[in-house]
């Protein structure tokens, strides 16, 4: 095989990939837009920077403040491990799901939010309570 043909089928294979890589990441876009709708909350700010962190921390039921913690190196990359695993339990519990859905939405977060964004999974606000229609929270 000459350098040239090398260099083809190099290019083949990163476009191709590159294209997948596109598809997957518009997917997730799509299916975190979907969860955001699902919790009362504007589609549109999924994809804002930063933003869609306040958004999605409010749907999580946890602080605002919490975003300091991503501003102060070296703590944001050991708060960002930790906020993996909280998000993902707390993603789980809003939306009803069990542990075992928590731990899939930790492991494999691209495959479990387009389950969560695509899926009938209601979000049931703080602690899991029920929602109902009309938006009105059932806490008793």
């Amino acid at each position: 095989m000459d350098q040239q043909s090398a260099e083809i089928i190099g290019t083949l294979f990163g476009g191709v990939f590159g294209i997948i890589y596109l598809v997957i990441i518009i997917a997730v876009v799509v299916a975190q837009w979907k969860i955001f709708e699902k919790a009362g909350k504007p589609g549109w700010a999924s994809i804002i920077p930063i933003y869609n962190l306040i958004v999605f921390l409010e749907i999580i039921n946890r602080p605002i403040w919490w975003i300091v913690f991503f501003l102060i190196p070296v703590v944001n990359i050991i708060f960002a491990l930790v906020f993996l695993v909280i998000s993902g339990l707390d993603l789980a519990k809003v939306f009803g799901k069990d542990t075992g859905f928590a731990i899939g939405l930790i492991l494999l977060p691209v495959v479990f939010y387009m389950i969560l964004g695509f899926s009938d999974a209601q979000y049931q606000g703080a602690g899991g309570a029920k929602s109902y229609d009309d938006g009105i929270l059932d806490r008793g």
